[in-house]
């Protein structure tokens, strides 16, 4: 835990790590639908009012890092560079969200845990497009902004949608084959090389699709 932080923040996270811990063992004790708010702040040993404080439904535990991932996206374009281009802060924001998938969810197993529930859980699957789809609608905005002359709307949504895209599916089907955290992170790199690749290829001529492999 960061010591920079004061004793009330450190505290906050403590707490917040135990409601994680908490749901955890119960969704994979009890499942997904059949755990209540309650039970995780019981198992945590706090009210279920600072559940509340920390997560709007016992969903989000499940998704605790993935705002932290937009807002580093996000972060990555607004500080961009005045002569960098649109195809390398996207890459450069893809790769800071894949660092911090690496040091979070895929290396606690959560990220895993999600799949498994969703496979399970329709409500927890239209959760998961739902978030899905937010954030790479907020990617590509900012994207849009940050671009304006070289970027229609279209032209972001199909380009973040793209990466993104691919990047999701390698991941889903990297941790359906019950590929280790680092094997994870490998589909996840190999998704965004392929992606980039078909594009450099898509604008400079016709494509030799093998060397995209």
């Amino acid at each position: 835990m960061n010591e920079s932080l004061g004793l009330r923040e450190r505290k906050k996270l403590r707490t917040r790590q135990a409601l994680i811990d908490a749901a955890v063992h119960l969704f994979e004790d009890k499942g997904y639908e059949d755990v209540t708010v309650a039970e995780i702040a019981e198992a945590a040993e706090v009210s279920t009012r600072t559940f509340f404080l920390h997560f709007q439904a016992k969903e989000d535990v499940l998704f605790a890092d993935a705002d932290v991932r937009i807002d580093l996206a996000l972060r990555v374009i607004a500080e961009r560079g005045p002569a960098e281009g649109y195809p390398d802060v996207l890459l450069r924001a893809t790769e800071r969200m894949i660092a911090n998938s690496w040091d979070g969810d895929l290396a606690s197993g959560l990220a895993a845990l999600r799949v498994r529930l969703a496979a399970s859980s329709p409500v927890l699957q239209a959760r998961v497009l739902q978030r899905y789809l937010a954030a790479q609608d907020e990617v590509a905005g900012a994207l849009h902004e940050a671009y304006p002359d070289q970027l229609d709307p279209i032209g972001a949504a199909a380009l973040v949608g793209g990466v993104i895209g691919a990047v999701s599916a390698a991941t889903l089907a990297a941790l359906a084959r019950g590929d280790s955290p680092e094997g994870v992170r490998r589909a996840m790199r190999q998704a965004v090389d392929l992606v980039m690749c078909c594009r450099r290829q898509h604008m400079s001529g016709p494509r030799d699709e093998s060397s995209c492999t």
